[in-house]
């Protein structure tokens, strides 16, 4: 460990995860509309999300290895660069091929967590590296939380009409491009941030230059877990959750479009409630609730609670005559439609189970490792959760387009069964519950 103030590059760290994920979180309510501007089906609308996990996939294995050897500053500065550049093409995208190269750069941009991860392992010590890992998970999470909101917000008619008035007139405003621009120079600040406050915490003498050949592919490492008992069953559960829940992530803004006629700002708020919902569960009820049931029992029960939700999420209208009208929620402003109760009714739960699910098997998958292969293990599931949201949304997609809007939800729904089928075969002996 050779940075000097361990605890301040932590700090530093945690903020450009923060600032890369607010970034990122930004365009999630505008991406799926802004496809469908340039007369996208939903099916390439969805194509255009799954793109950058692809990518992501498939550039942060590479990313981690290049900061083994070149050092960690310089990969992030560098990916740091690059998803500046993917935004600002975003927000002047021509036409849906540029969007998708954007879109595809900024999720290659985007492996650089690999690099994230293994800067935090070089500056703690064993003992703490958990707590500076779980922290980088909390970056995570704020920036889901903050991000959309602020995407909406720059998605605004009073934000778009200020814009209108003070940028150049070569400047495109609009709902997509204003948040595309709004990310690009965030990251921008980040980068600065990075480039003036960021240590080296890798120094030449402790580089890796093990040659890349000689080193296990993330494919054939999940090919390995999957064969490892107990481990396996738990690995293909996390891929199920990732999976299923893709599809909700991926149709959602579609479905609210079309049922609802929601825009970014409306669909920005409604993901940031769900963002919310799932770090105050994460953040204070799965700890009380994991001392009460234990880890195994809180698997199978959020993936229960995920059938019912995320099959009734398309039907959310038609619960609208059974739950009560609350008009008003300010003293001023409009009333609340009956369908939109309905829909908070649903999401809620399913967003708790959510929570609940990824949480207690990320837990699982740590007791069925060794103390020695938890980072492995944990990379085992991000390959998986990786995957699933490349396939996933494609799929969900090609369900919506190809046979109704509801299906890609039910369907979502009937693959958590198979999660409690497979849980109920691992050794309960093998995990030391709560």
């Amino acid at each position: 460990m050779t940075v000097e103030n361990p605890r301040r590059a932590l700090a530093v760290v945690f903020g450009i995860v923060f600032i890369d994920l607010l970034g990122f979180g930004i365009l999630i309510p505008v991406i799926p509309l802004y496809a469908l501007s340039f007369g996208a089906s939903e099916f390439v609308g969805s194509l255009l999300i799954a793109s950058y996990s692809a990518m992501q996939f498939l550039a942060a294995p590479f990313l981690g290895r290049l900061s083994d050897t070149r050092g960690r500053r310089p990969v992030l500065l560098v990916s740091l660069t690059g998803s500046v550049v993917a935004w600002t093409l975003f927000g002047l995208a021509g036409s849906l091929v540029v969007l998708f190269l954007a879109r595809m750069l900024a999720g290659a941009m985007g492996g650089n967590i690999a690099t994230a991860q293994a800067y935090i392992a070089d500056i703690t010590p064993p003992e703490d590296r958990a707590k500076g890992l779980g922290l980088l998970g909390a970056a995570f999470g704020l920036g889901f939380v903050f991000g959309p909101a602020l995407g909406g917000f720059f998605a605004s008619e009073t934000v778009l009409s200020v814009a209108r008035d003070v940028l150049p007139a070569v400047v495109p405003v609009s709902e997509f491009t204003l948040p595309s621009f709004a990310a690009a120079v965030i990251t921008a600040a980040n980068l600065v941030l990075a480039f003036v406050v960021l240590p080296e915490s890798r120094p030449p003498e402790e580089r890796d230059d093990v040659p890349v050949q000689e080193r296990e592919s993330r494919l054939q490492q999940l090919r390995d877990a999957l064969t490892t008992e107990g481990l396996g069953a738990l690995v293909v559960s996390f891929f199920l959750v990732s999976f299923a829940f893709s599809a909700l992530e991926s149709q959602f803004i579609f479905l609210t479009n079309d049922q609802y006629g929601y825009g970014a700002t409306e669909n920005a708020l409604l993901l940031t409630y769900f963002g919310v919902v799932i770090a105050v569960v994460q953040g204070g009820l799965v700890g009380p609730l994991t001392e009460r049931f234990g880890e195994y029992r809180l698997a199978i029960g959020g993936a229960a609670i995920q059938v019912v939700t995320l099959a009734a999420v398309p039907f959310a209208p038609r619960l609208a005559p059974l739950v009560p009208n609350v008009g008003r929620l300010l003293p001023v402003g409009p009333t609340v439609p009956a369908a939109i109760v309905a829909l908070f009714v649903v999401v809620t739960p399913l967003a708790t189970g959510n929570a609940v699910t990824n949480v207690s098997l990320n837990t699982l998958v740590s007791r069925a490792a060794s103390a020695d292969d938890q980072g492995g293990a944990f990379g085992l599931t991000q390959s998986a959760g990786s995957l699933a949201r490349t396939f996933g949304p494609a799929l969900a997609g090609a369900l919506y387009t190809g046979i109704a809007f509801w299906s890609p939800f039910v369907a979502g729904g009937l693959l958590m069964i198979p999660i409690v089928v497979l849980l109920s075969t691992v050794d309960r002996s093998t995990l030391t519950e709560s």
